[in-house]
């Protein structure tokens, strides 16, 4: 947001930004080489690697396997199977602090010796508090929506933060969602109880919703739709209950079983409580004149369900048994989705327990459930799979078939939080992290809440493909974020105009700065000439249209 735009929001902002600028030029001067303010991290401690090595080959032995009457991939260990080290790091980057790398970070990345650059920026990455951020974004979607809820009784940014606290301290995500489905308390003091009361008063009653609450734990945690049978049984043969000898077709029945663990649960002065005297769960069951009361059930392996405590604490229970591989199987398919953007199984939330998956999946849910639900080594397995590495294209697995095979990266569009980030980040030379300057994250936060909410949000439903609007795609080409990012005096064209020693080093900077890699040699042959003409003067302007020309591009809108 450049200095003008900000004194005409007010005399406040605008002090903020000339404060910015005065208090940041002195870390501006140079550009290459850049100051690096983070050194590099040891290896987080209780991170176990001994057979990192077997898991990733059986992975990507799973996954690069061809399908049927297709050609056999590259092997792992030739050239043509790997992209290029920044192609890479930028995947990793999107995925998992949903922006694409500094230039401060990408200098750093390439002074280290070849055989450490991957293992450091999967470490960077991992201690970066970005990523426990936008983990938490993206997995606080399932778990409660993007609406703001009932007021007073939800605080959504609460909850958020505290998630993310527990993602950057590598909490186990059983215990995380233990805490979610089964704690007590005033939603202010304990952030996970949002999970229960943003669903008060959503029938009418003033009280947490059990309906509600079954069906995000159904589909959040075992990525099972059986929210499709709260009004009648499953005609279509679609929903599976039960495995083994006792599979058998979805009844209305089930859904109110699960959802009776919920019905105890109470909000009053003292915060959300189970009361143990609340009368029987209740519903009317289709073509029945009556309710019918319902004894808490769980739809698969019911031997694992305990006998002993409150009827969420047992559900939670139950949820995070290591013999309820549903819950793994759930959890590895989104965490998949959200570092690729395309899950392992289409659609994210519907995993029929006998299904034939992806081998992938359930390698990664095994070892999941064998290393205490650890979500950093989950990470670890997925981004050194061949599956981060392979080249890319634009595949359509919208069937979700489990002869899908990951030897081709897949294009997805960038969601609108990922294209917000990337854009301020691009028009900065150094790290836009939890240690910039403060009044930048502010101004940066403003900016990107203005244009996810122009740009729309897909709420829950941000992995259902889906193609760019004309109003999204004028938003990028002429909207206020893009402009600001153009136009502010300390923005990357206007400091490359300034201090940029020849027009190929600010073309390398202004590609590696928006694309993550340097122009190819007929970029930089047809490109230098028309810069060099206005060098003299004019070269500010020349380098803002090229920057504008960079971020629309459709290499910048992917994770390519």
């Amino acid at each position: 947001m450049n200095r003008k735009t900000l004194a005409k929001s007010g005399p406040l902002l605008a002090l903020l930004a000339s404060l910015l600028a005065v208090t940041s030029v002195a870390g501006w001067l140079l550009i290459p080489p850049l100051r690096f303010r983070s050194e590099q991290r040891p290896r987080p401690a209780g991170v176990n690697l001994l057979d990192f090595d077997s898991v990733i080959a059986q992975l990507d032995s799973t996954l690069l396997k061809p399908q049927a009457n297709a050609e056999q991939p590259a092997a792992l260990d030739s050239p043509k199977s790997r992209v290029a080290l920044l192609d890479w790091a930028r995947r990793l980057s999107l995925g998992l602090s949903g922006s694409i790398p500094s230039l401060e970070e990408i200098r750093q990345l390439e002074t280290l010796p070849d055989e450490q650059q991957k293992a450091w920026w999967v470490d960077h990455l991992l201690a970066d508090r970005r990523t426990a951020d936008h983990l938490a974004e993206r997995m606080g979607r399932a778990f409660v929506g993007v609406e703001n809820g009932p007021f007073i009784l939800y605080r959504r940014r609460r909850f958020v933060s505290w998630l993310s606290d527990q993602l950057a301290e590598n909490r186990p995500y059983d215990q995380i969602v233990r805490e979610l489905v089964a704690s007590e308390g005033i939603w202010t003091e304990r952030p996970a109880v949002n999970f229960v009361t943003v669903t008060t008063d959503i029938d009418g009653t003033g009280q947490p919703s059990p309906i509600r609450l079954a069906a995000r734990t159904s589909r959040s945690f075992l990525a099972m739709r059986i929210d499709c049978l709260e009004c009648h049984d499953d005609f279509l043969g679609t929903i599976q209950i039960g495995s083994g000898e006792t599979k058998r077709g979805g009844e209305q029945a089930d859904f109110h079983r699960l959802a009776a663990f919920f019905s105890p649960a109470r909000n009053s002065l003292a915060g959300v409580r189970d009361d143990a005297r609340a009368e029987p769960y209740r519903f009317t069951l289709l073509d029945e004149t009556e309710a019918t009361a319902f004894e808490p059930g769980v739809p698969l392996y019911p031997d694992l369900l305990p006998s002993e405590g409150s009827t969420r604490q047992r559900l939670a229970n139950w949820l995070t048994h290591p013999g309820n591989r549903q819950f793994a199987r759930a959890t590895v398919n989104r965490v998949w989705a959200i570092v690729f953007g395309q899950p392992l199984v289409v659609p994210i939330d519907d995993i029929p327990p006998e299904a034939d998956v992806p081998p992938a999946l359930d390698l990664l849910a095994e070892d999941f459930i064998e290393h205490g639900y650890d979500l950093h080594r989950l990470l670890r397995l997925m981004v050194r799979s061949a599956a981060m590495s392979v080249p890319g294209k634009t595949p359509d697995p919208s069937t979700g078939s489990p002869e899908w095979n990951w030897s081709e990266y897949p294009a997805v569009r960038l969601r609108p939080e990922q294209v917000a980030h990337s854009l301020i980040q691009s028009a900065s030379l150094t790290t836009l992290d939890s240690t910039a300057h403060v009044l930048r994250r502010l101004i940066g936060s403003a900016q990107e809440l203005e244009f996810v909410n122009r740009y729309g949000d897909f709420g829950e439903s941000e992995f259902d493909p889906r193609s760019e609007t004309v109003t999204q795609r004028l938003l990028v080409l002429n909207g206020n974020l893009v402009r600001d990012q153009l136009e502010q005096d300390f923005g990357s064209p206007a400091r490359l105009a300034a201090l940029a020693p020849s027009p190929a080093k600010a073309l390398e900077i202004l590609f590696l700065v928006t694309l993550t890699r340097r122009p190819e040699a007929e970029e930089l042959e047809r490109l230098e000439p028309a810069l060099k003409a206005a060098w003299g003067g004019g070269r500010k302007a020349r380098l803002q249209d090229l920057y504008w020309a960079l971020l629309n591009s459709s290499e910048f809108a992917s994770a390519r």
